[in-house]
């Protein structure tokens, strides 16, 4: 089973007050890179895997798809979503992603944002998202960066100049990693990005972009803290398709 980090009670008020959370899609700096990866909507059926509070779920649903499937191991992120939702086409389901089975060739499109560093099986879930899509579906997900989640003890280190760095160390030693983050001891797992990409391609997808999140000029102007996020990449975007 997943580890279920988002129902512990400390960890969940602190997520919760992420720009992302309080701001939804608008308050993630990769969205717009996010978006412009999405394919026509229009009438798909979709899942969206770690739904979280519903904010992609909503989108996904307000721009044409036909209806949308939302699943969470977090009984907090499901309540949430249905809160903030009033659209009976949104259904939103607590299932463990590690486990989860869906029926062959039911979804048009899969969505995922920052959710499958937390799946240690990795393979077995890109074969069952494979098997519930249609053929010509596209999947899209977003995962933190092997870069960024690589060291066993991942913070900047400031150097004499001033300057900042991101360690990387132990990269092609894939498997457990954890942090403390809103609390101790959040499990993520590390892969490595061919054993990302490999597993996609070794399933039957086929890769259509990959890109590795930086902000632009425009968005570290409005938010200058952004800057640093040019030092390393801290996101991995990638669209497959069926």
């Amino acid at each position: 089973m997943a580890q279920n980090i988002y129902d512990n009670p400390e960890f969940f008020e602190g997520y919760s007050q992420l720009p992302r959370q309080v701001h939804g899609l608008a308050g993630a700096p990769e969205w717009p890179a996010i978006k412009a990866m999405l394919p026509d909507m229009t009438d798909r059926r979709v899942v969206d895997l770690g739904c979280g509070f519903g904010w992609a779920s909503r989108y996904l649903r307000g721009a044409g798809a036909q209806s949308v499937l939302g699943l969470d191991v977090s009984q907090n992120m499901i309540e949430r979503a249905r809160a903030d939702t009033n659209d009976a086409a949104i259904e939103y389901r607590i299932a463990d992603l590690e486990t989860l089975e869906l029926p062959q060739g039911a979804f048009d499109f899969a969505f995922s944002a920052l959710t499958f560093h937390y799946i240690r099986d990795f393979d077995r879930l890109v074969r069952m998202i494979h098997a519930a899509l249609t053929p010509g579906a596209q999947f899209v997900f977003t995962i933190e960066h092997p870069i960024f989640m690589a060291a066993t003890q991942p913070r900047w280190l400031p150097e004499e100049d001033g300057h900042k760095t991101w360690p990387v160390n132990c990269y092609a030693l894939e498997g457990e990693r954890r942090t403390n983050w809103f609390a101790s001891g959040v499990l993520k797992y590390h892969r490595t990005m061919a054993t990302t990409l490999n597993t996609l391609v070794g399933t039957g997808f086929a890769l259509r972009e990959i890109r590795e999140f930086a902000p632009t000029r425009a968005q570290i102007a409005e938010m200058p803290d952004l800057a640093e996020e040019l030092e390393r990449p801290m996101m991995l975007l990638v669209s497959a398709g069926r």
